[in-house]
This record gives C-alpha cells, structure tokens and sequence, in this order.
C-alpha cells in the first residue's frame, strides 16, 4: 500500500432494520450502506473511487466499535442525538442540505420545502430532494425525518418500510401516515 492510498475501515453490523456497512477514514464516518457488504462492495468502491481515489477497504471492526455502539444506543431508544464525527463528501450545496437535516429533532419531521427556507435556498425544493436522496449517513444524518407536503411519506434510500420504522421507532406521528 503506497502513502497516497486511503485506508477505509470497513464494519458490518447487524440492526434491527437489518445489515448496515459503516465506513469511516481517518477524519470520521463518511458512509452508512443498507445492506450487507457483498450487496454494497460495488457501490462503496464506485463512492471511494470518486471521493478518495486510491483507497483500500479494509475490516475494522475496532475502528468502528463507537459508531456502532451509539447506533445499537439509537435503536434501543437509549440515544436521541449522536456524536461521532463525521467526514462529508459531497457538494458545498449537498452539505449545506445535510447540516439542515441535522436540526430536525429526534420525533419530529420537516418538509423538503422547510429544508430549502430552513438553508437559505427557498426555490431549491427538488434540489435539497436530490440532496437527501444523496446523503451518505442516513439515520445518523436524518433523511428519514424528511416528507412530503402535506406529511405525506415519500422514497427513502433504505425503503419507505425502514423509514416507518425508524419514525415509529423515534415516536414521531408521520411514521403512522400515509405513503405516496
């Protein structure tokens, strides 16, 4: 391994909401996937391709150990807010949209509309949708808190059946709507 190559520790956890992979760099978590690693090994090497260049995955339950307590934390009602650093890696605007999901509060919800206003870009409705469709950190960043107007359920990266879940499991009365 050359020095210009970057070490992604790898870790996959078991959850209620079923497999997760975690990644993390040196400088923080950059990635939550759905799903085991064998379904996510293409996807993550696209992502660190594009994002690291060089890089090497590489098992590190260890690495991950804190991230992946505070998540069991989170799923057994124990853990509202987390506070595990993270490396981001996206577009300033991508960005921008995911510190705004960082202020929705455990329970609640906000509209993609309220997103938009919430970052400064009122007009921006569909490109703070794409954005939360592009959040590398779901559940810890907080896509799922996101709906549709007139509290209406839309897509969610993991399926509208796990982002149920975590809003039922987070108390909020959006995870009892109806979808579209």
């Amino acid at each position: 391994m050359s020095n210009s190559t970057t070490v992604l520790h790898v870790h996959e956890m078991a959850s209620p909401i079923g497999p997760l992979v975690l990644v993390a760099s040196s400088e923080g978590l950059c990635s939550i996937e759905f799903g085991t690693m064998e379904s996510n090994r293409g996807r993550l090497v696209a992502w660190a391709n594009r994002w690291f260049g060089a890089h090497e995955l590489v098992p590190s339950p260890e690495a991950l150990r804190p991230v992946h307590e505070q998540l069991e934390q989170y799923f057994r009602k124990e853990r509202k807010n987390f506070d595990y650093k993270l490396d981001l890696h996206g577009t300033e605007f991508q960005k921008r949209v995911w510190t705004g999901l960082c202020s929705v509060a455990y329970g609640e919800t906000a509209s993609y509309k309220q997103i938009a206003e919430s970052i400064g870009s009122p007009k921006a409705v569909r490109a703070v949708g794409g954005a939360n469709n592009r959040n590398p950190i779901p559940i810890i960043i907080p896509c799922h808190r996101i709906i549709g107007a007139g509290g209406a359920l839309v897509g969610y990266g993991g399926g509208l059946d796990i982002k149920i879940h975590l809003l039922r499991l987070e108390g909020s009365a959006a995870g009892n709507e109806r979808t579209i």
